[in-house]
């Protein structure tokens, strides 16, 4: 398991988020595209069948497609580099780091300036602490 300096973590997140909303922006497309199908079968069960643009439907299921291979390709990306992907619904990001000999995860999420927390390995986002200065750039 690659590890990061908290320097190396931070001059990261101008590239890591960018791939970070990339992965997010699919991801609501993919939402977005499955409640369309969603809605469009409720028509259907409650009208008792309906017309459909078959070519539409295609469309959009081959864009639905796309979106799924864009976020997979995106995470893999973040995932290759050492990163862990938390939670894309909020942005969170967790680089593992020596801290006092200990493996621990520097913590970021997205819209904060700098990475300012970090957890345990056990611990999750809850258990994030604020660094105070607990190492150096």
């Amino acid at each position: 398991m690659r590890t990061f300096t908290l320097r190396e973590a931070q001059s990261m997140l101008p590239i890591l988020e960018s791939l970070l909303r990339r992965s997010i922006e699919s991801k609501g497309l993919i939402e977005e595209i499955d409640q369309e199908f969603a809605d469009l079968g409720q028509r259907i069960f409650l009208n008792g069948g309906t017309l459909v643009d078959m070519r539409a439907c295609a469309a959009r299921k081959a864009e639905r497609e796309r979106a799924i291979q864009s976020a997979k390709d995106t995470l893999s990306e973040i995932n290759a580099i050492g990163v862990q992907v938390k939670d894309l619904d909020i942005g969170l990001l967790d680089f593992p780091c020596l801290m006092d000999g200990e493996i621990v995860l520097l913590c970021w999420k997205m819209g904060e300036p700098t990475i300012s927390h970090w957890h345990g390995t056990e611990e999750g986002y809850s258990g994030r602490k604020p660094l105070d200065g607990k190492m150096e750039s």
